[in-house]
């Protein structure tokens, strides 16, 4: 990773008086030749199979969507698939984009059909679409009309998922041979449409399986992963999910599969990722989260990820935090509801991690070749980054994350505090050096989320219309051009330099 090569980078620890940490940290004048440009599409989204039409009647949908766009110039890309791609077959005769039944609105169905009006939804999404296709019934005929029509319908078209992590798939599975079980190698020669879609292979054994001739038919190689488990009454636990270090060593795992795809001319996704699988657990609707996903990102293009698809789920279930801790009083409902899900919006309502979406979106924003550095070593909670611009070389912006956490359950343990300068900056400027912060009463907290003292968006609809001004943080240079800025546990701030 970057952070390991910046010779010039040091870390200084001065002091810690009142809970008051401080440190230093040296910015270069220039960015390391080794720093890469991130793809204007890194944060982008994944919408599970069934709810696309759902998703699409929803308001929040079209703005939360734009409002990404608007930060980086180029609209986040979606991926169309999950476990229910591998339940969904396509009916050319079906006037409806979906068709099935459910015992809830909170459940997925067991079996679907879906017809063209899906592909007419999905081509009107404004980014590049990623479409998946059922492979796990083994029903080649209805995969490949599927795809005929999407390719017919949908200019957004980037490329076709065929299955969904098959390495999962039941020893009964149509798909199978008899007497077999699926692996890289079945995986391997069956599927020359696309790469991977997998949560525990590898890019590299699969890339070698393949070898040059099956790469060309690839566009892009896709990962999905999850840092935490809320699958069959598994405990999920946020501090650990929001912690820099933690983050640090979890996305390390990504940088040797991304140098193996880029070297057989790829590109390399997070196809499918967020908090925790089977829905979060109970984490996900936090602010917690939102500064999870802020430095999780840029973790993770610092490793070479292209894109990080974040996955959307039945939109029933994305309820606020309070609803959850109803459905825990009441055991009948949270069968019917399950864990609390992974969602940057819902039918009427904006949560948590939108925000570090969009905060980390636009830290990095609409300079496409600008390149991103790591300044801090990675061992402590405490995050700093620097973006450079393509045409200067120069620091733009930077970045910093307190993820030390702080529950606000306390009225005796204060929220601490650490003072952050940075130094290496010239002391002859022009511009006055701003700070934009993202905040909230606890990490814990699933609303009052604030982005430079504005809700910043509306609360159900993600419009930013209406919405209170955002209002800056004057900073002021020293003499010899360093910055300080204050930051409390569980906090992240952007400075405008």
């Amino acid at each position: 990773m970057l952070f390991t090569t910046l010779a010039t980078i040091c870390v200084a620890l001065l002091w810690r008086v009142n809970a008051v940490l401080a440190v230093d940290f040296a910015v270069p004048s220039s960015p390391p030749t080794q720093a890469n440009p991130v793809d204007p599409s890194l944060v982008s989204v994944s919408i599970e199979f069934f709810t696309l039409p759902g998703y699409t009647q929803i308001e929040a949908t079209t703005n939360c969507l734009a409002n990404l766009a608007e930060l980086r110039g180029v609209p986040p890309a979606v991926r169309i698939g999950g476990t229910t791609q591998d339940r969904a077959t396509y009916d050319p005769t079906l006037t409806s984009a979906v068709n099935y039944t459910v015992a809830s609105p909170a459940d997925a169905p067991a079996s679907l059909t879906y017809g063209p009006p899906f592909f007419t939804l999905a081509g009107q999404l404004q980014g590049d679409v990623t479409l998946g296709l059922n492979r796990q019934l083994n029903n080649q005929a209805a995969s490949l009309a599927a795809a005929v029509q999407a390719k017919k319908s949908m200019s957004n078209l980037f490329a076709f998922e065929l299955g969904n992590e098959p390495e999962f798939y039941a020893s009964n599975s149509p798909i199978i041979p008899k007497g077999q079980t699926w692996n890289q190698d079945t995986d391997a020669v069956g599927n020359m449409f696309q790469g991977a879609v997998y949560l525990s292979w590898s890019a590299g054994g699969l890339l070698s399986r393949i070898g040059t001739d099956g790469a060309r038919f690839l566009k892009s190689i896709s990962r999905h992963s999850y840092p935490q488990s809320a699958c069959g009454g598994a405990s999920t636990n946020l501090p650990s999910l929001m912690s820099h270090s933690g983050i640090v060593s979890y996305t390390r795992q990504y940088k040797a599969e991304a140098a193996a795809t880029h070297t057989a001319g790829l590109r390399y996704f997070l196809g499918e990722t967020n908090s925790a699988t089977c829905g979060g657990g109970g984490i996900s609707p936090t602010f917690g989260a939102a500064l999870w996903i802020v430095d999780y990102v840029l973790q993770a293009a610092l490793n070479g990820v292209d894109r990080l698809y974040f996955h959307q789920g039945t939109i029933s279930n994305c309820v606020g935090l309070a609803f959850y801790l109803h459905l825990k009083r009441r055991s009948d409902l949270l069968v019917r509801h399950g864990n609390q899900a992974y969602c940057f919006w819902g039918s009427s309502s904006v949560f948590a991690p939108y925000y570090g979406a969009a905060f980390v979106s636009d830290f990095l924003g609409k300079d496409n070749n600008a390149k991103l550095v790591m300044l801090d070593n990675g061992t402590s909670s405490l995050a700093a980054y620097a973006l450079y611009s393509s045409t200067t070389n120069a620091p733009l912006r930077l970045l910093v994350i307190n993820s030390n956490y702080f529950d606000g359950t306390s009225a005796t343990t204060p929220r601490s505090t650490a003072t952050l300068r940075f130094t290496g900056l010239p002391a002859s400027t022009t511009t006055q050096p701003k700070a934009k912060r993202m905040t909230a009463p606890s990490a814990v907290a699933t609303s009052n989320v604030t982005i430079a003292r504005s809700p910043a968006f509306n609360s159900s609809s993600c419009a930013t219309n209406g919405v209170p001004p955002a209002i800056l943080e004057q900073l002021q240079r020293a003499a010899d051009g360093s910055l300080s800025v204050n930051i409390l546990a569980s906090e992240a701030v952007i400075l405008l330099l």
